[in-house]
């Protein structure tokens, strides 16, 4: 048991949690997308504790993260052209690349496959933290596994306090979902996990661009997946969530009649309501902002002991079809076709 230390974003708290970091130890660190667990990428002892402090399954794969290009070719045995075309054009930002490892990254950070996620993000103290502590750290988010991923400090302190050693508090994140993850694959670009980055921003590198099929459907828990959130029951609040698609009179008048006194409701405005007086939380009318608010309205509910959580179903383009993503593993693909 640690007693886990907030530290502020100062360059003294930087070399603090560098030094935890090149100790083999792990801390909570900010990034433009949620908060990560980061530890040496290298090191397979830290990188068992990240698996141990989240609880998380040994073959989900770790993202590794890098401040600087010339950490790659330590990271990726293969950078074909159209990798270092979107490296360009999206890095430091929210775009993870499936790549051959190098021998150097252990089969526990890649969650035993020779492929490995690589990613630089663009949260100034994410990268601070990676040059000081003068390696690449893998980094999933920081929350206990199959929970919503925390999208500020405090949500780490709640998960992590006493299993790590150190949290550093940069603010509330950008993004609010997790990077958009993608592999090359004949030719194509295809998305793993969606997230900021969308499709159509990926097809004018390449025209190309298509869904793996795990983004949208359930994939067997038996099978091998070269991106963290494929598999598994991910992002869920102790609440039941359900997946209201509709209308927004549809959605408020399932509302009315279903509601009960557990029942708590995620929201796009007021309006979705249609005046029912229902404890719920508004996320906003675009895709971004429901993509910023979707995890801290799940934390929400639990907050305030709901039993069911009734949401409206997003938009499943763009930046919509991260939180759809999200929202129908947080349901477990529990969905009501209205």
């Amino acid at each position: 048991m640690f007693d886990t230390e907030l530290l502020d974003g100062s360059e003294g708290s930087v070399r603090r949690a560098a030094a935890l970091i090149q100790s083999g130890e792990v801390v909570g660190m900010p990034t433009e997308t949620v908060y990560g667990l980061a530890a040496n990428a290298f090191d397979p002892a830290a990188v068992a504790k990240i698996f141990a402090a989240k609880e998380r399954p040994a073959d989900n794969p770790l993202i590794v993260h890098i401040s600087d290009l010339t950490m790659i070719s330590d990271i990726a045995a293969e950078l074909p052209q159209i990798a270092v075309t979107c490296a360009k054009k999206f890095w430091p930002g929210p775009l993870t690349m499936v790549l051959p490892k190098t021998p150097n990254v252990p089969y526990i950070t890649s969650g035993g496959l020779d492929t490995v996620g690589v990613r630089m993000p663009s949260h100034p103290l994410a990268l601070a933290l990676i040059s000081a502590a003068g390696t690449p750290l893998a980094a999933p988010s920081a929350n206990l596994s199959g929970s919503p991923s925390p999208t500020c400090a405090a949500h780490v302190m709640k998960d992590m306090s006493g299993r790590i050693p150190a949290v550093i508090d940069g603010g509330e994140c950008d993004a609010g979902v997790e990077s958009t993850v993608i592999c090359f694959e004949d030719g194509a670009i295809k998305i793993l996990r969606p997230g900021r980055i969308t499709a159509q921003m990926l097809a004018e590198v390449n025209p190309d661009v298509r869904i793996d099929k795990g983004v949208l459907h359930a994939v067997d828990n038996g099978e091998r997946v070269a991106s963290p959130g494929m598999k598994y029951k991910h992002y869920a609040p102790k609440a039941k969530v359900t997946i209201i698609d509709g209308s927004r009179e549809q959605f408020a008048a399932y509302v009315s009649r279903n509601a009960y006194n557990g029942t708590f409701c995620i929201v796009f405005d007021e309006a979705d309501l249609g005046g029912a007086e229902v404890p719920h939380i508004v996320i906003g009318g675009t895709s971004e902002e429901q993509a910023h608010g979707l995890f801290a309205a799940l934390r929400e509910a639990d907050e305030r002991g709901a039993e069911e959580v009734l949401t409206r179903c997003p938009k499943t383009d763009g930046v919509g079809l991260a939180v759809y993503n999200r929202l129908i593993r947080a349901a477990a693909f529990r969905v009501v076709k209205l």
